[in-house]
């Protein structure tokens, strides 16, 4: 069993309230009618806690969104600020056991699985393999556990982001004739998998951007410096006869409320996902290091969204 989409997969999301909660139902009508027109947008939560998330791929985009909500639709909204996706995986293989016996009144309750987590490929997603021999763990408590490993999946470990490209492999276990249930079982599973993933060199991940810059050659030096200043790399140049096109990776956190470089249109398109270096930076996902939210990417709430009744620029 596998999963390659555990939440929403778009890579920034915004928060969005109306000032008049007799409003949600409009707000949400007209959530509904513009998503068609923006084919990365899409509502990733029904006013949890009083606001709508809304999650794209694209600042403008949602951007956009909000100024048609309030423009078109006269709805008064209030814009929380910009969140950039991030995301977790593990770098190595590990094992944990998972326990959960409880006794409640006269009943019991007993479910017990040892799992092994191991790195998947990237953009694979969550795998589930039952290496389970000689029903030590019968058939039907099977998909409790992947069902508890899957919830625990979407907690994640580091900073509560969504863990994606892992397999997870329940090779053993134990039940009780009369106290074991798919609830036990459930909480086994969480328990045990939480436990393999922390020692399973867990990292944090962020979405990085393919970004294509014009730039007139006597202004190489200062896009350079640019590019350096938000944690980016440059990738390859092409030469032509005043100007150098500069291809180049930046992390996604970096481009919130840039629409020009040094006065330099670009382009960009989503790359990869990239390992957050703590303190600040990312690389290319190599070795495993433990990770912690970053210091770095502050994920900056960014101009468009400073006031939601503007024209975007």
């Amino acid at each position: 069993m596998s999963d390659p989409e555990p939440r929403s997969r778009r890579l920034l999301s915004v928060a969005i309230a109306p000032k008049d909660k007799s409003d949600c139902e409009n707000l949400l009508r007209a959530l509904n009618s513009l998503l068609p027109e923006h084919w990365t947008a899409e509502i990733q939560s029904d006013f949890d806690g009083g606001k709508v998330l809304l999650s794209g791929d694209y600042e403008l985009e949602l951007q956009t969104i909000c100024h048609r909500i309030s423009h078109e639709y006269k709805i008064r909204i209030d814009v929380g600020e910009v969140k950039v996706a991030f995301r977790e995986t593990i770098r190595k293989a590990a094992e944990a056991e998972g326990k959960y016996i409880r006794q409640v009144g006269g009943s019991g309750n007993y479910g017990h699985c040892m799992l092994r987590v191991e790195p998947n490929e990237p953009n694979k997603g969550y795998e589930f393999i039952n290496d389970i021999h000689g029903g030590v763990v019968p058939k039907k408590y099977i998909d409790s556990i992947d069902r508890g490993v899957r919830e625990a999946l979407e907690l994640g470990i580091l900073a509560g982001f969504p863990i994606v490209d892992l397999k997870v492999t329940l090779f053993d276990g134990s039940y009780h004739e009369v106290d074991s249930n798919e609830m036990a079982f459930t909480f086994a599973g969480s328990i045990a998998f939480k436990e393999a993933a922390r020692k399973a060199s867990p990292v944090l991940l962020e979405p990085v951007m393919a970004v294509e810059i014009t730039v007139p050659k006597e202004q190489m030096g200062a896009i350079a410096d640019e590019i350096s200043s938000r944690r980016g790399r440059i990738e390859g140049m092409e030469h032509h006869l005043v100007s150098v096109v500069v291809e180049a990776t930046i992390p996604l956190a970096e481009l919130l409320g840039v629409r020009r470089l040094r006065g330099c249109v670009y382009s960009n398109t989503f790359a990869r996902y990239e390992k957050v270096i703590p303190g600040g930076g990312s690389d290319g996902g190599g070795a495993g290091i433990t990770a912690q939210k970053p210091d770095g990417p502050k994920g900056k709430s960014g101009s468009a969204f400073a006031k939601s009744d503007e024209e975007p620029e």
